[in-house]
């Protein structure tokens, strides 16, 4: 009988880890889709970006990118990239990393920013990016081509 109790305890697992699966991929396929149109809409507007720069952890220095784009959180611990890539803007430099850049990988985008983290420390995308371009999600989506 225990054999049998495992058994469903493992299946009931092994369902409920690929539902919040499935459950996260929706979610970043939501998020991306909405960078990749606030991207078009900020280049079609003129928002200019500027050159993003990553943070050490515990705010231990600040290191170059050759990352261009807007940063979606006040303590710019988060970016947006030109191509509409979403990078988090920590990690833990080293001081080859702050002589000659830090090189950073894109990551897929979360639809809160911060999420899980002390009060009022999140933000909902959205938002986040209505504060850099107000007005942008209301404008028509202008697709290249």
């Amino acid at each position: 009988m225990s054999d049998d109790w495992a058994a469903q305890r493992t299946e009931a697992a092994r369902v409920q880890a690929e539902r919040l699966a499935a459950r996260q991929d929706a979610e970043h396929t939501e998020a991306e889709a909405l960078l990749a149109r606030f991207v078009r809409a900020a280049l079609a507007t003129g928002l200019e970006p500027e050159r993003l720069e990553a943070k050490g952890y515990g705010g231990r220095g600040v290191a170059r990118t050759t990352l261009r784009g807007w940063y979606l959180r006040h303590d710019r611990t988060a970016g947006v990239t030109t191509d509409g890539d979403f990078y988090v803007l920590t990690a833990p430099l080293t001081l080859v990393d702050r002589v000659r850049g830090a090189r950073l990988a894109p990551q897929r985008p979360p639809l809160v920013l911060g999420a899980g983290g002390k009060d009022g420390s999140s933000i909902d995308l959205a938002d986040a990016l209505e504060r850099l371009l107000p007005g942008w999600a209301s404008a028509p989506d202008r697709r290249p081509g």
